[in-house]
């Protein structure tokens, strides 16, 4: 089995104790961890030391961020293809978007909207973890996704934090 952490707009420079106490309590389980942009540095994945990584940068990220990471990729894990994509404009229309970036994806991760999201279109699962900082509307508290690869395919679901 794989199991997939999934957070975006992260939205620090640097990676705080309690951002990192909150990592390390949400994805102590996963093997993979996929940032779906606006992390705003980079630097913050160094926290996911000993896993492999994914990222993409997001209209947030500083300058380097956004020269070290892509806009968007494309990733094969356990037989199944992840489009990765921070997403960009009204949030009306995103999935739209990030699909037509990521038309034959068995998965297509995206940020940006800080709402959180997990469904299945057509045979696509859409996975948007919301803000990890909380930073949602109204005071949410921060979410992040999970996405488990089986015997059984893809499954994704969504979680929240308490922020430390």
């Amino acid at each position: 089995m794989i199991t997939i952490g999934i957070l975006s707009d992260t939205h620090i420079q640097t990676a705080s104790d309690a951002f990192t106490q909150n990592c390390q309590i949400a994805f102590s389980d996963c093997n993979v961890i996929i940032h779906a942009g606006d992390l705003t540095d980079s630097s913050i994945l160094s926290v996911f030391k000993g896993k492999e990584v994914h990222a993409v940068y997001g209209n947030s990220c500083n300058r380097s961020t956004q020269i070290s990471l892509p806009r968007e990729k494309l990733i094969s894990l356990g037989g199944f293809t992840i489009g990765i994509s921070h997403g960009a404009g009204s949030r009306h229309n995103i999935e739209e978007r990030v699909f037509d970036l990521f038309p034959e994806a068995d998965c297509i991760v995206y940020g940006h909207s800080h709402i959180p999201v997990c469904h299945t279109v057509g045979g696509t699962l859409m996975m948007n973890p919301g803000s990890f900082q909380g930073t949602g509307p109204y005071g949410a508290a921060g979410s992040y996704g999970i996405i488990k690869i089986d015997q059984h395919g893809l499954q994704g679901s969504l979680h929240t934090i308490s922020t430390l």
